[in-house]
């Protein structure tokens, strides 16, 4: 049996750690050539050591618009891309001229905009976009005000870009995780999934029914069939992928 994704062209931005490294491994396993982007050279590195023989690292920083389209230039055009670059910063009301305020627009939000554009003026008819998002798009944790700001405006990316692309069948959708194993977790130096705050709230109190975080490969498991020739009708759509944390008061 032929690999769902065998021969495909896959961009993966984020790629060095997290659910983008999870998705480019799951993505490589099952076919596609996968270029992984991402401005982190060593975990680009040790990613292409799982996976040698398609998988392509590509060191560059999505927050230089430039930079991005010349990388593009250079490539096929993708049939498949999948935006999990993402920065998360303290940020509040009060300190609206800090710099993370920035920095998190950049990278969160921006470079996806230019990303979709981009990449979907190369992309062929009946790719598929998949953007990142996460329930700080809808639901408010305090501290990090421009991180959910950013999220809940790439979740109108998808729906007005799924809009505009439909004429050439390409699918965009989003997937939006809750609490989920990565470095972004241990910021900071501490594990907050490790915290007794996080294991009281959320485990032991049962605010994520499932009663823990989630893993890297149970999003990517996600972000794969939206990609795959299985979805043919499913666009526009922001998936919640949150163990039922949204679900509770």
């Amino acid at each position: 049996m032929n690999p769902r994704f065998s021969g495909k062209e896959a961009l993966v931005t984020g790629a060095a750690s997290g659910i983008g490294r999870a998705v480019a491994l799951a993505l490589a396993a099952e076919g596609a050539r996968v270029r992984a982007v991402d401005r982190n050279k060593a975990g680009l590195e040790a990613l292409v050591h799982l996976a040698p023989e398609n998988v392509t690292p590509i060191v560059c920083d999505l927050a230089d618009g430039f930079a991005w389209r010349r990388l593009l230039d250079s490539l096929p055009p993708p049939e498949i891309l999948v935006n999990s670059a993402a920065v998360s910063l303290p940020t509040s009301p009060s300190t609206p001229d800090d710099p993370a305020w920035e920095q998190t627009f950049a990278v969160n939000f921006r470079a996806i905009v230019e990303s979709c554009k981009d990449a979907a003026e190369r992309m062929p008819e009946g790719g598929r976009i998949i953007n990142l998002s996460s329930v700080q798009g809808r639901l408010y944790e305090r501290g990090n005000l421009a991180y959910g700001v950013a999220k809940a405006a790439v979740e109108q990316l998808t729906r007005g870009m799924a809009v505009e692309l439909a004429p050439r069948k390409i699918l965009v959708n989003a997937v939006a995780p809750g609490f989920v194993d990565t470095a972004m977790s241990r910021a900071g130096g501490v594990n907050e999934l490790e915290t007794d705050w996080f294991r009281e709230r959320y485990v032991e109190q049962g605010r994520i029914p499932l009663r823990r975080p989630a893993q890297p490969e149970e999003i990517a498991h996600v972000v794969l069939f939206l990609a795959s020739p299985e979805n043919t009708y499913l666009t526009g759509q922001i998936i919640t992928v949150d163990g039922g944390l949204s679900l509770t008061l």
